[in-house]
């Protein structure tokens, strides 16, 4: 479509989104439908980021915006949460639109230099251990009308699931079973696709059922905790900046590290011992370590033993 005139957004159009939409078939013409799609997605997911933090005019982007972005997703790919070949992407497809809308370099990024390499030992604990801290946010959350935001924060917490699967469980469901047996069976949301062929039992504590209990009064007659009137993506976007709107005010950070939390708890109680990333070195026999680490390994979802050191620490 090209430049509709004005000057919001380089003058491509009023949203940031739109605009970025129209500077790519600017660039790519009528054919690279499959190329313009993908860079579109990677675009509006930083829009998301960008409206977050108050921005909403693309002329207002700025490098320290970028990097600050590349920052939450390299705590992603260090996590284990996301690949650092997707972290990449993302920032590669800000640098094409802005391009596309600036028509210069002037704000590209090095995606390598802002993500790196994927590192597979996590060095800092995860925020989120003191789980009044987890409380206190989701309580901040209730008070703004989020409570579905709220569930999914705690559910992560309580029972180290992804953000997706926490969306998704039937919480109702997911309660008659931990009571049944005081465990519950993740096959919803899960990474590859996985749940419905891999049973994975997880464990629940006093907390966790607690949580299963307030997330059924929230989900109400629903079929899980995204709210009927938004597709997935919508709600994730939703989620995101909502968490973010309290989670500084906290000292918390994002989902994943609610998740990398959990697995420190699991991580004392099966060892004895503080996690490696708490105690900056192993104390637990290295058969105990490993032990706890495939248990662990497997109550995350994960395929790998070698994956947990991104939640708990170094195995050395």
């Amino acid at each position: 479509m090209g430049k509709i005139g004005g000057n919001r957004n380089f003058g491509f159009g009023k949203k940031m989104e739109w605009a970025g939409k129209n500077a790519l078939a600017d660039r790519y013409g009528d054919g690279h439908y499959a190329t313009r799609a993908a860079h579109a997605e990677r675009w509006r997911q930083f829009v998301t980021y960008a409206k977050a933090g108050g921005i909403k005019d693309a002329r207002d982007i700025s490098q320290e915006l970028i990097r600050a972005y590349g920052g939450e997703l390299a705590e992603k790919v260090r996590s284990g949460d996301m690949a650092v070949a997707y972290a990449q992407n993302l920032l590669s497809s800000v640098n094409v639109v802005l391009e596309a809308l600036r028509g210069d370099q002037q704000m590209r990024i090095s995606p390598a230099a802002l993500v790196g390499q994927r590192m597979n030992v996590r060095s800092t604990a995860p925020a989120g251990m003191e789980r009044s801290q987890v409380s206190q946010a989701a309580k901040a959350l209730q008070n703004k009308g989020d409570e579905r935001v709220a569930a999914v924060a705690e559910l992560a917490r309580d029972l180290g699931l992804r953000f997706r699967e926490a969306s998704l469980l039937d919480v109702r469901s997911a309660l008659i079973e931990a009571k049944a047996l005081g465990k519950v069976n993740i096959t919803e949301g899960t990474k590859g696709g996985r749940g419905r062929e891999v049973d994975r039992w997880i464990p629940i504590s006093k907390q966790a059922l607690h949580s299963l209990e307030k997330g059924v009064d929230i989900q109400g007659r629903e079929r899980n905790l995204i709210p009927p009137e938004m597709r997935f993506n919508q709600w994730q976007d939703h989620a995101n900046a909502a968490w973010r709107s309290v989670s500084h005010d906290h000292n918390l950070a994002g989902f994943h590290n609610l998740r990398a939390a959990y697995a420190c708890d699991r991580y004392q109680q099966l060892t004895g011992h503080a996690a490696p990333v708490i105690n900056h070195h192993r104390m637990a026999e290295k058969a105990v370590d490993q032990a706890a680490r495939q248990v662990i390994s497997y109550e995350l979802g994960h395929s790998r033993i070698e994956v947990v050191s991104a939640y708990v620490g170094s195995a050395k």
